[in-house]
């Protein structure tokens, strides 16, 4: 895996987080419209039990998933700054951090940074091969690959 791999594994499962919170957030507004249509004729009330149950189900078992998920982020996003704390360049760190832990876009990375874009992404590339090395040479310590 490359750095640039390695290291966008939690801008991944962010965005798989706020997918299923956006599927939660849609269950919700279901079960809230869920009501009855008046009518004259009789319905079998036990059909809308049984539809409602399954979706206050569905509900409860993405939110447990999203749940796990952040938890995995939260261990992972350490993971992450552990590794870019190996980096002694404190500008490559600050580009990673930006980048990588807060999912900034470059454009703002250059304003934050008061860089041009291009020099930003020179950088990056700069970043990601320290990133790299360091992390063979982690991985060499403890006597494995680099995850």
């Amino acid at each position: 895996m490359t750095a640039k791999e390695y290291l966008n594994q939690a801008l991944y499962l962010d965005n798989r987080i706020n997918a299923k919170l956006e599927q939660v957030r849609s269950l919700r507004e279901l079960a809230k419209r869920a009501t009855s249509t008046l009518s004259d004729m009789p319905r079998d009330t036990q059909r809308n039990i049984h539809r409602m149950e399954d979706t206050i189900c569905k509900m409860l078992d993405l939110e447990n998933e999203v749940n796990s998920d952040i938890d995995r982020l939260i261990g992972l996003k350490r993971e992450i700054m552990d590794t870019m704390n190996m980096v002694e360049n404190p500008t490559y760190r600050m580009l990673l951090e930006l980048r990588y832990l807060c999912f900034k876009a470059w454009d703002d990375i250059a304003a934050t940074m008061n860089y041009d874009r291009r020099y930003i992404l020179k950088v990056h590339g700069k970043a990601l091969i320290e990133v790299d090395t360091k992390r063979h040479q982690k991985a060499q310590d403890d006597g494995g690959k680099p995850t």
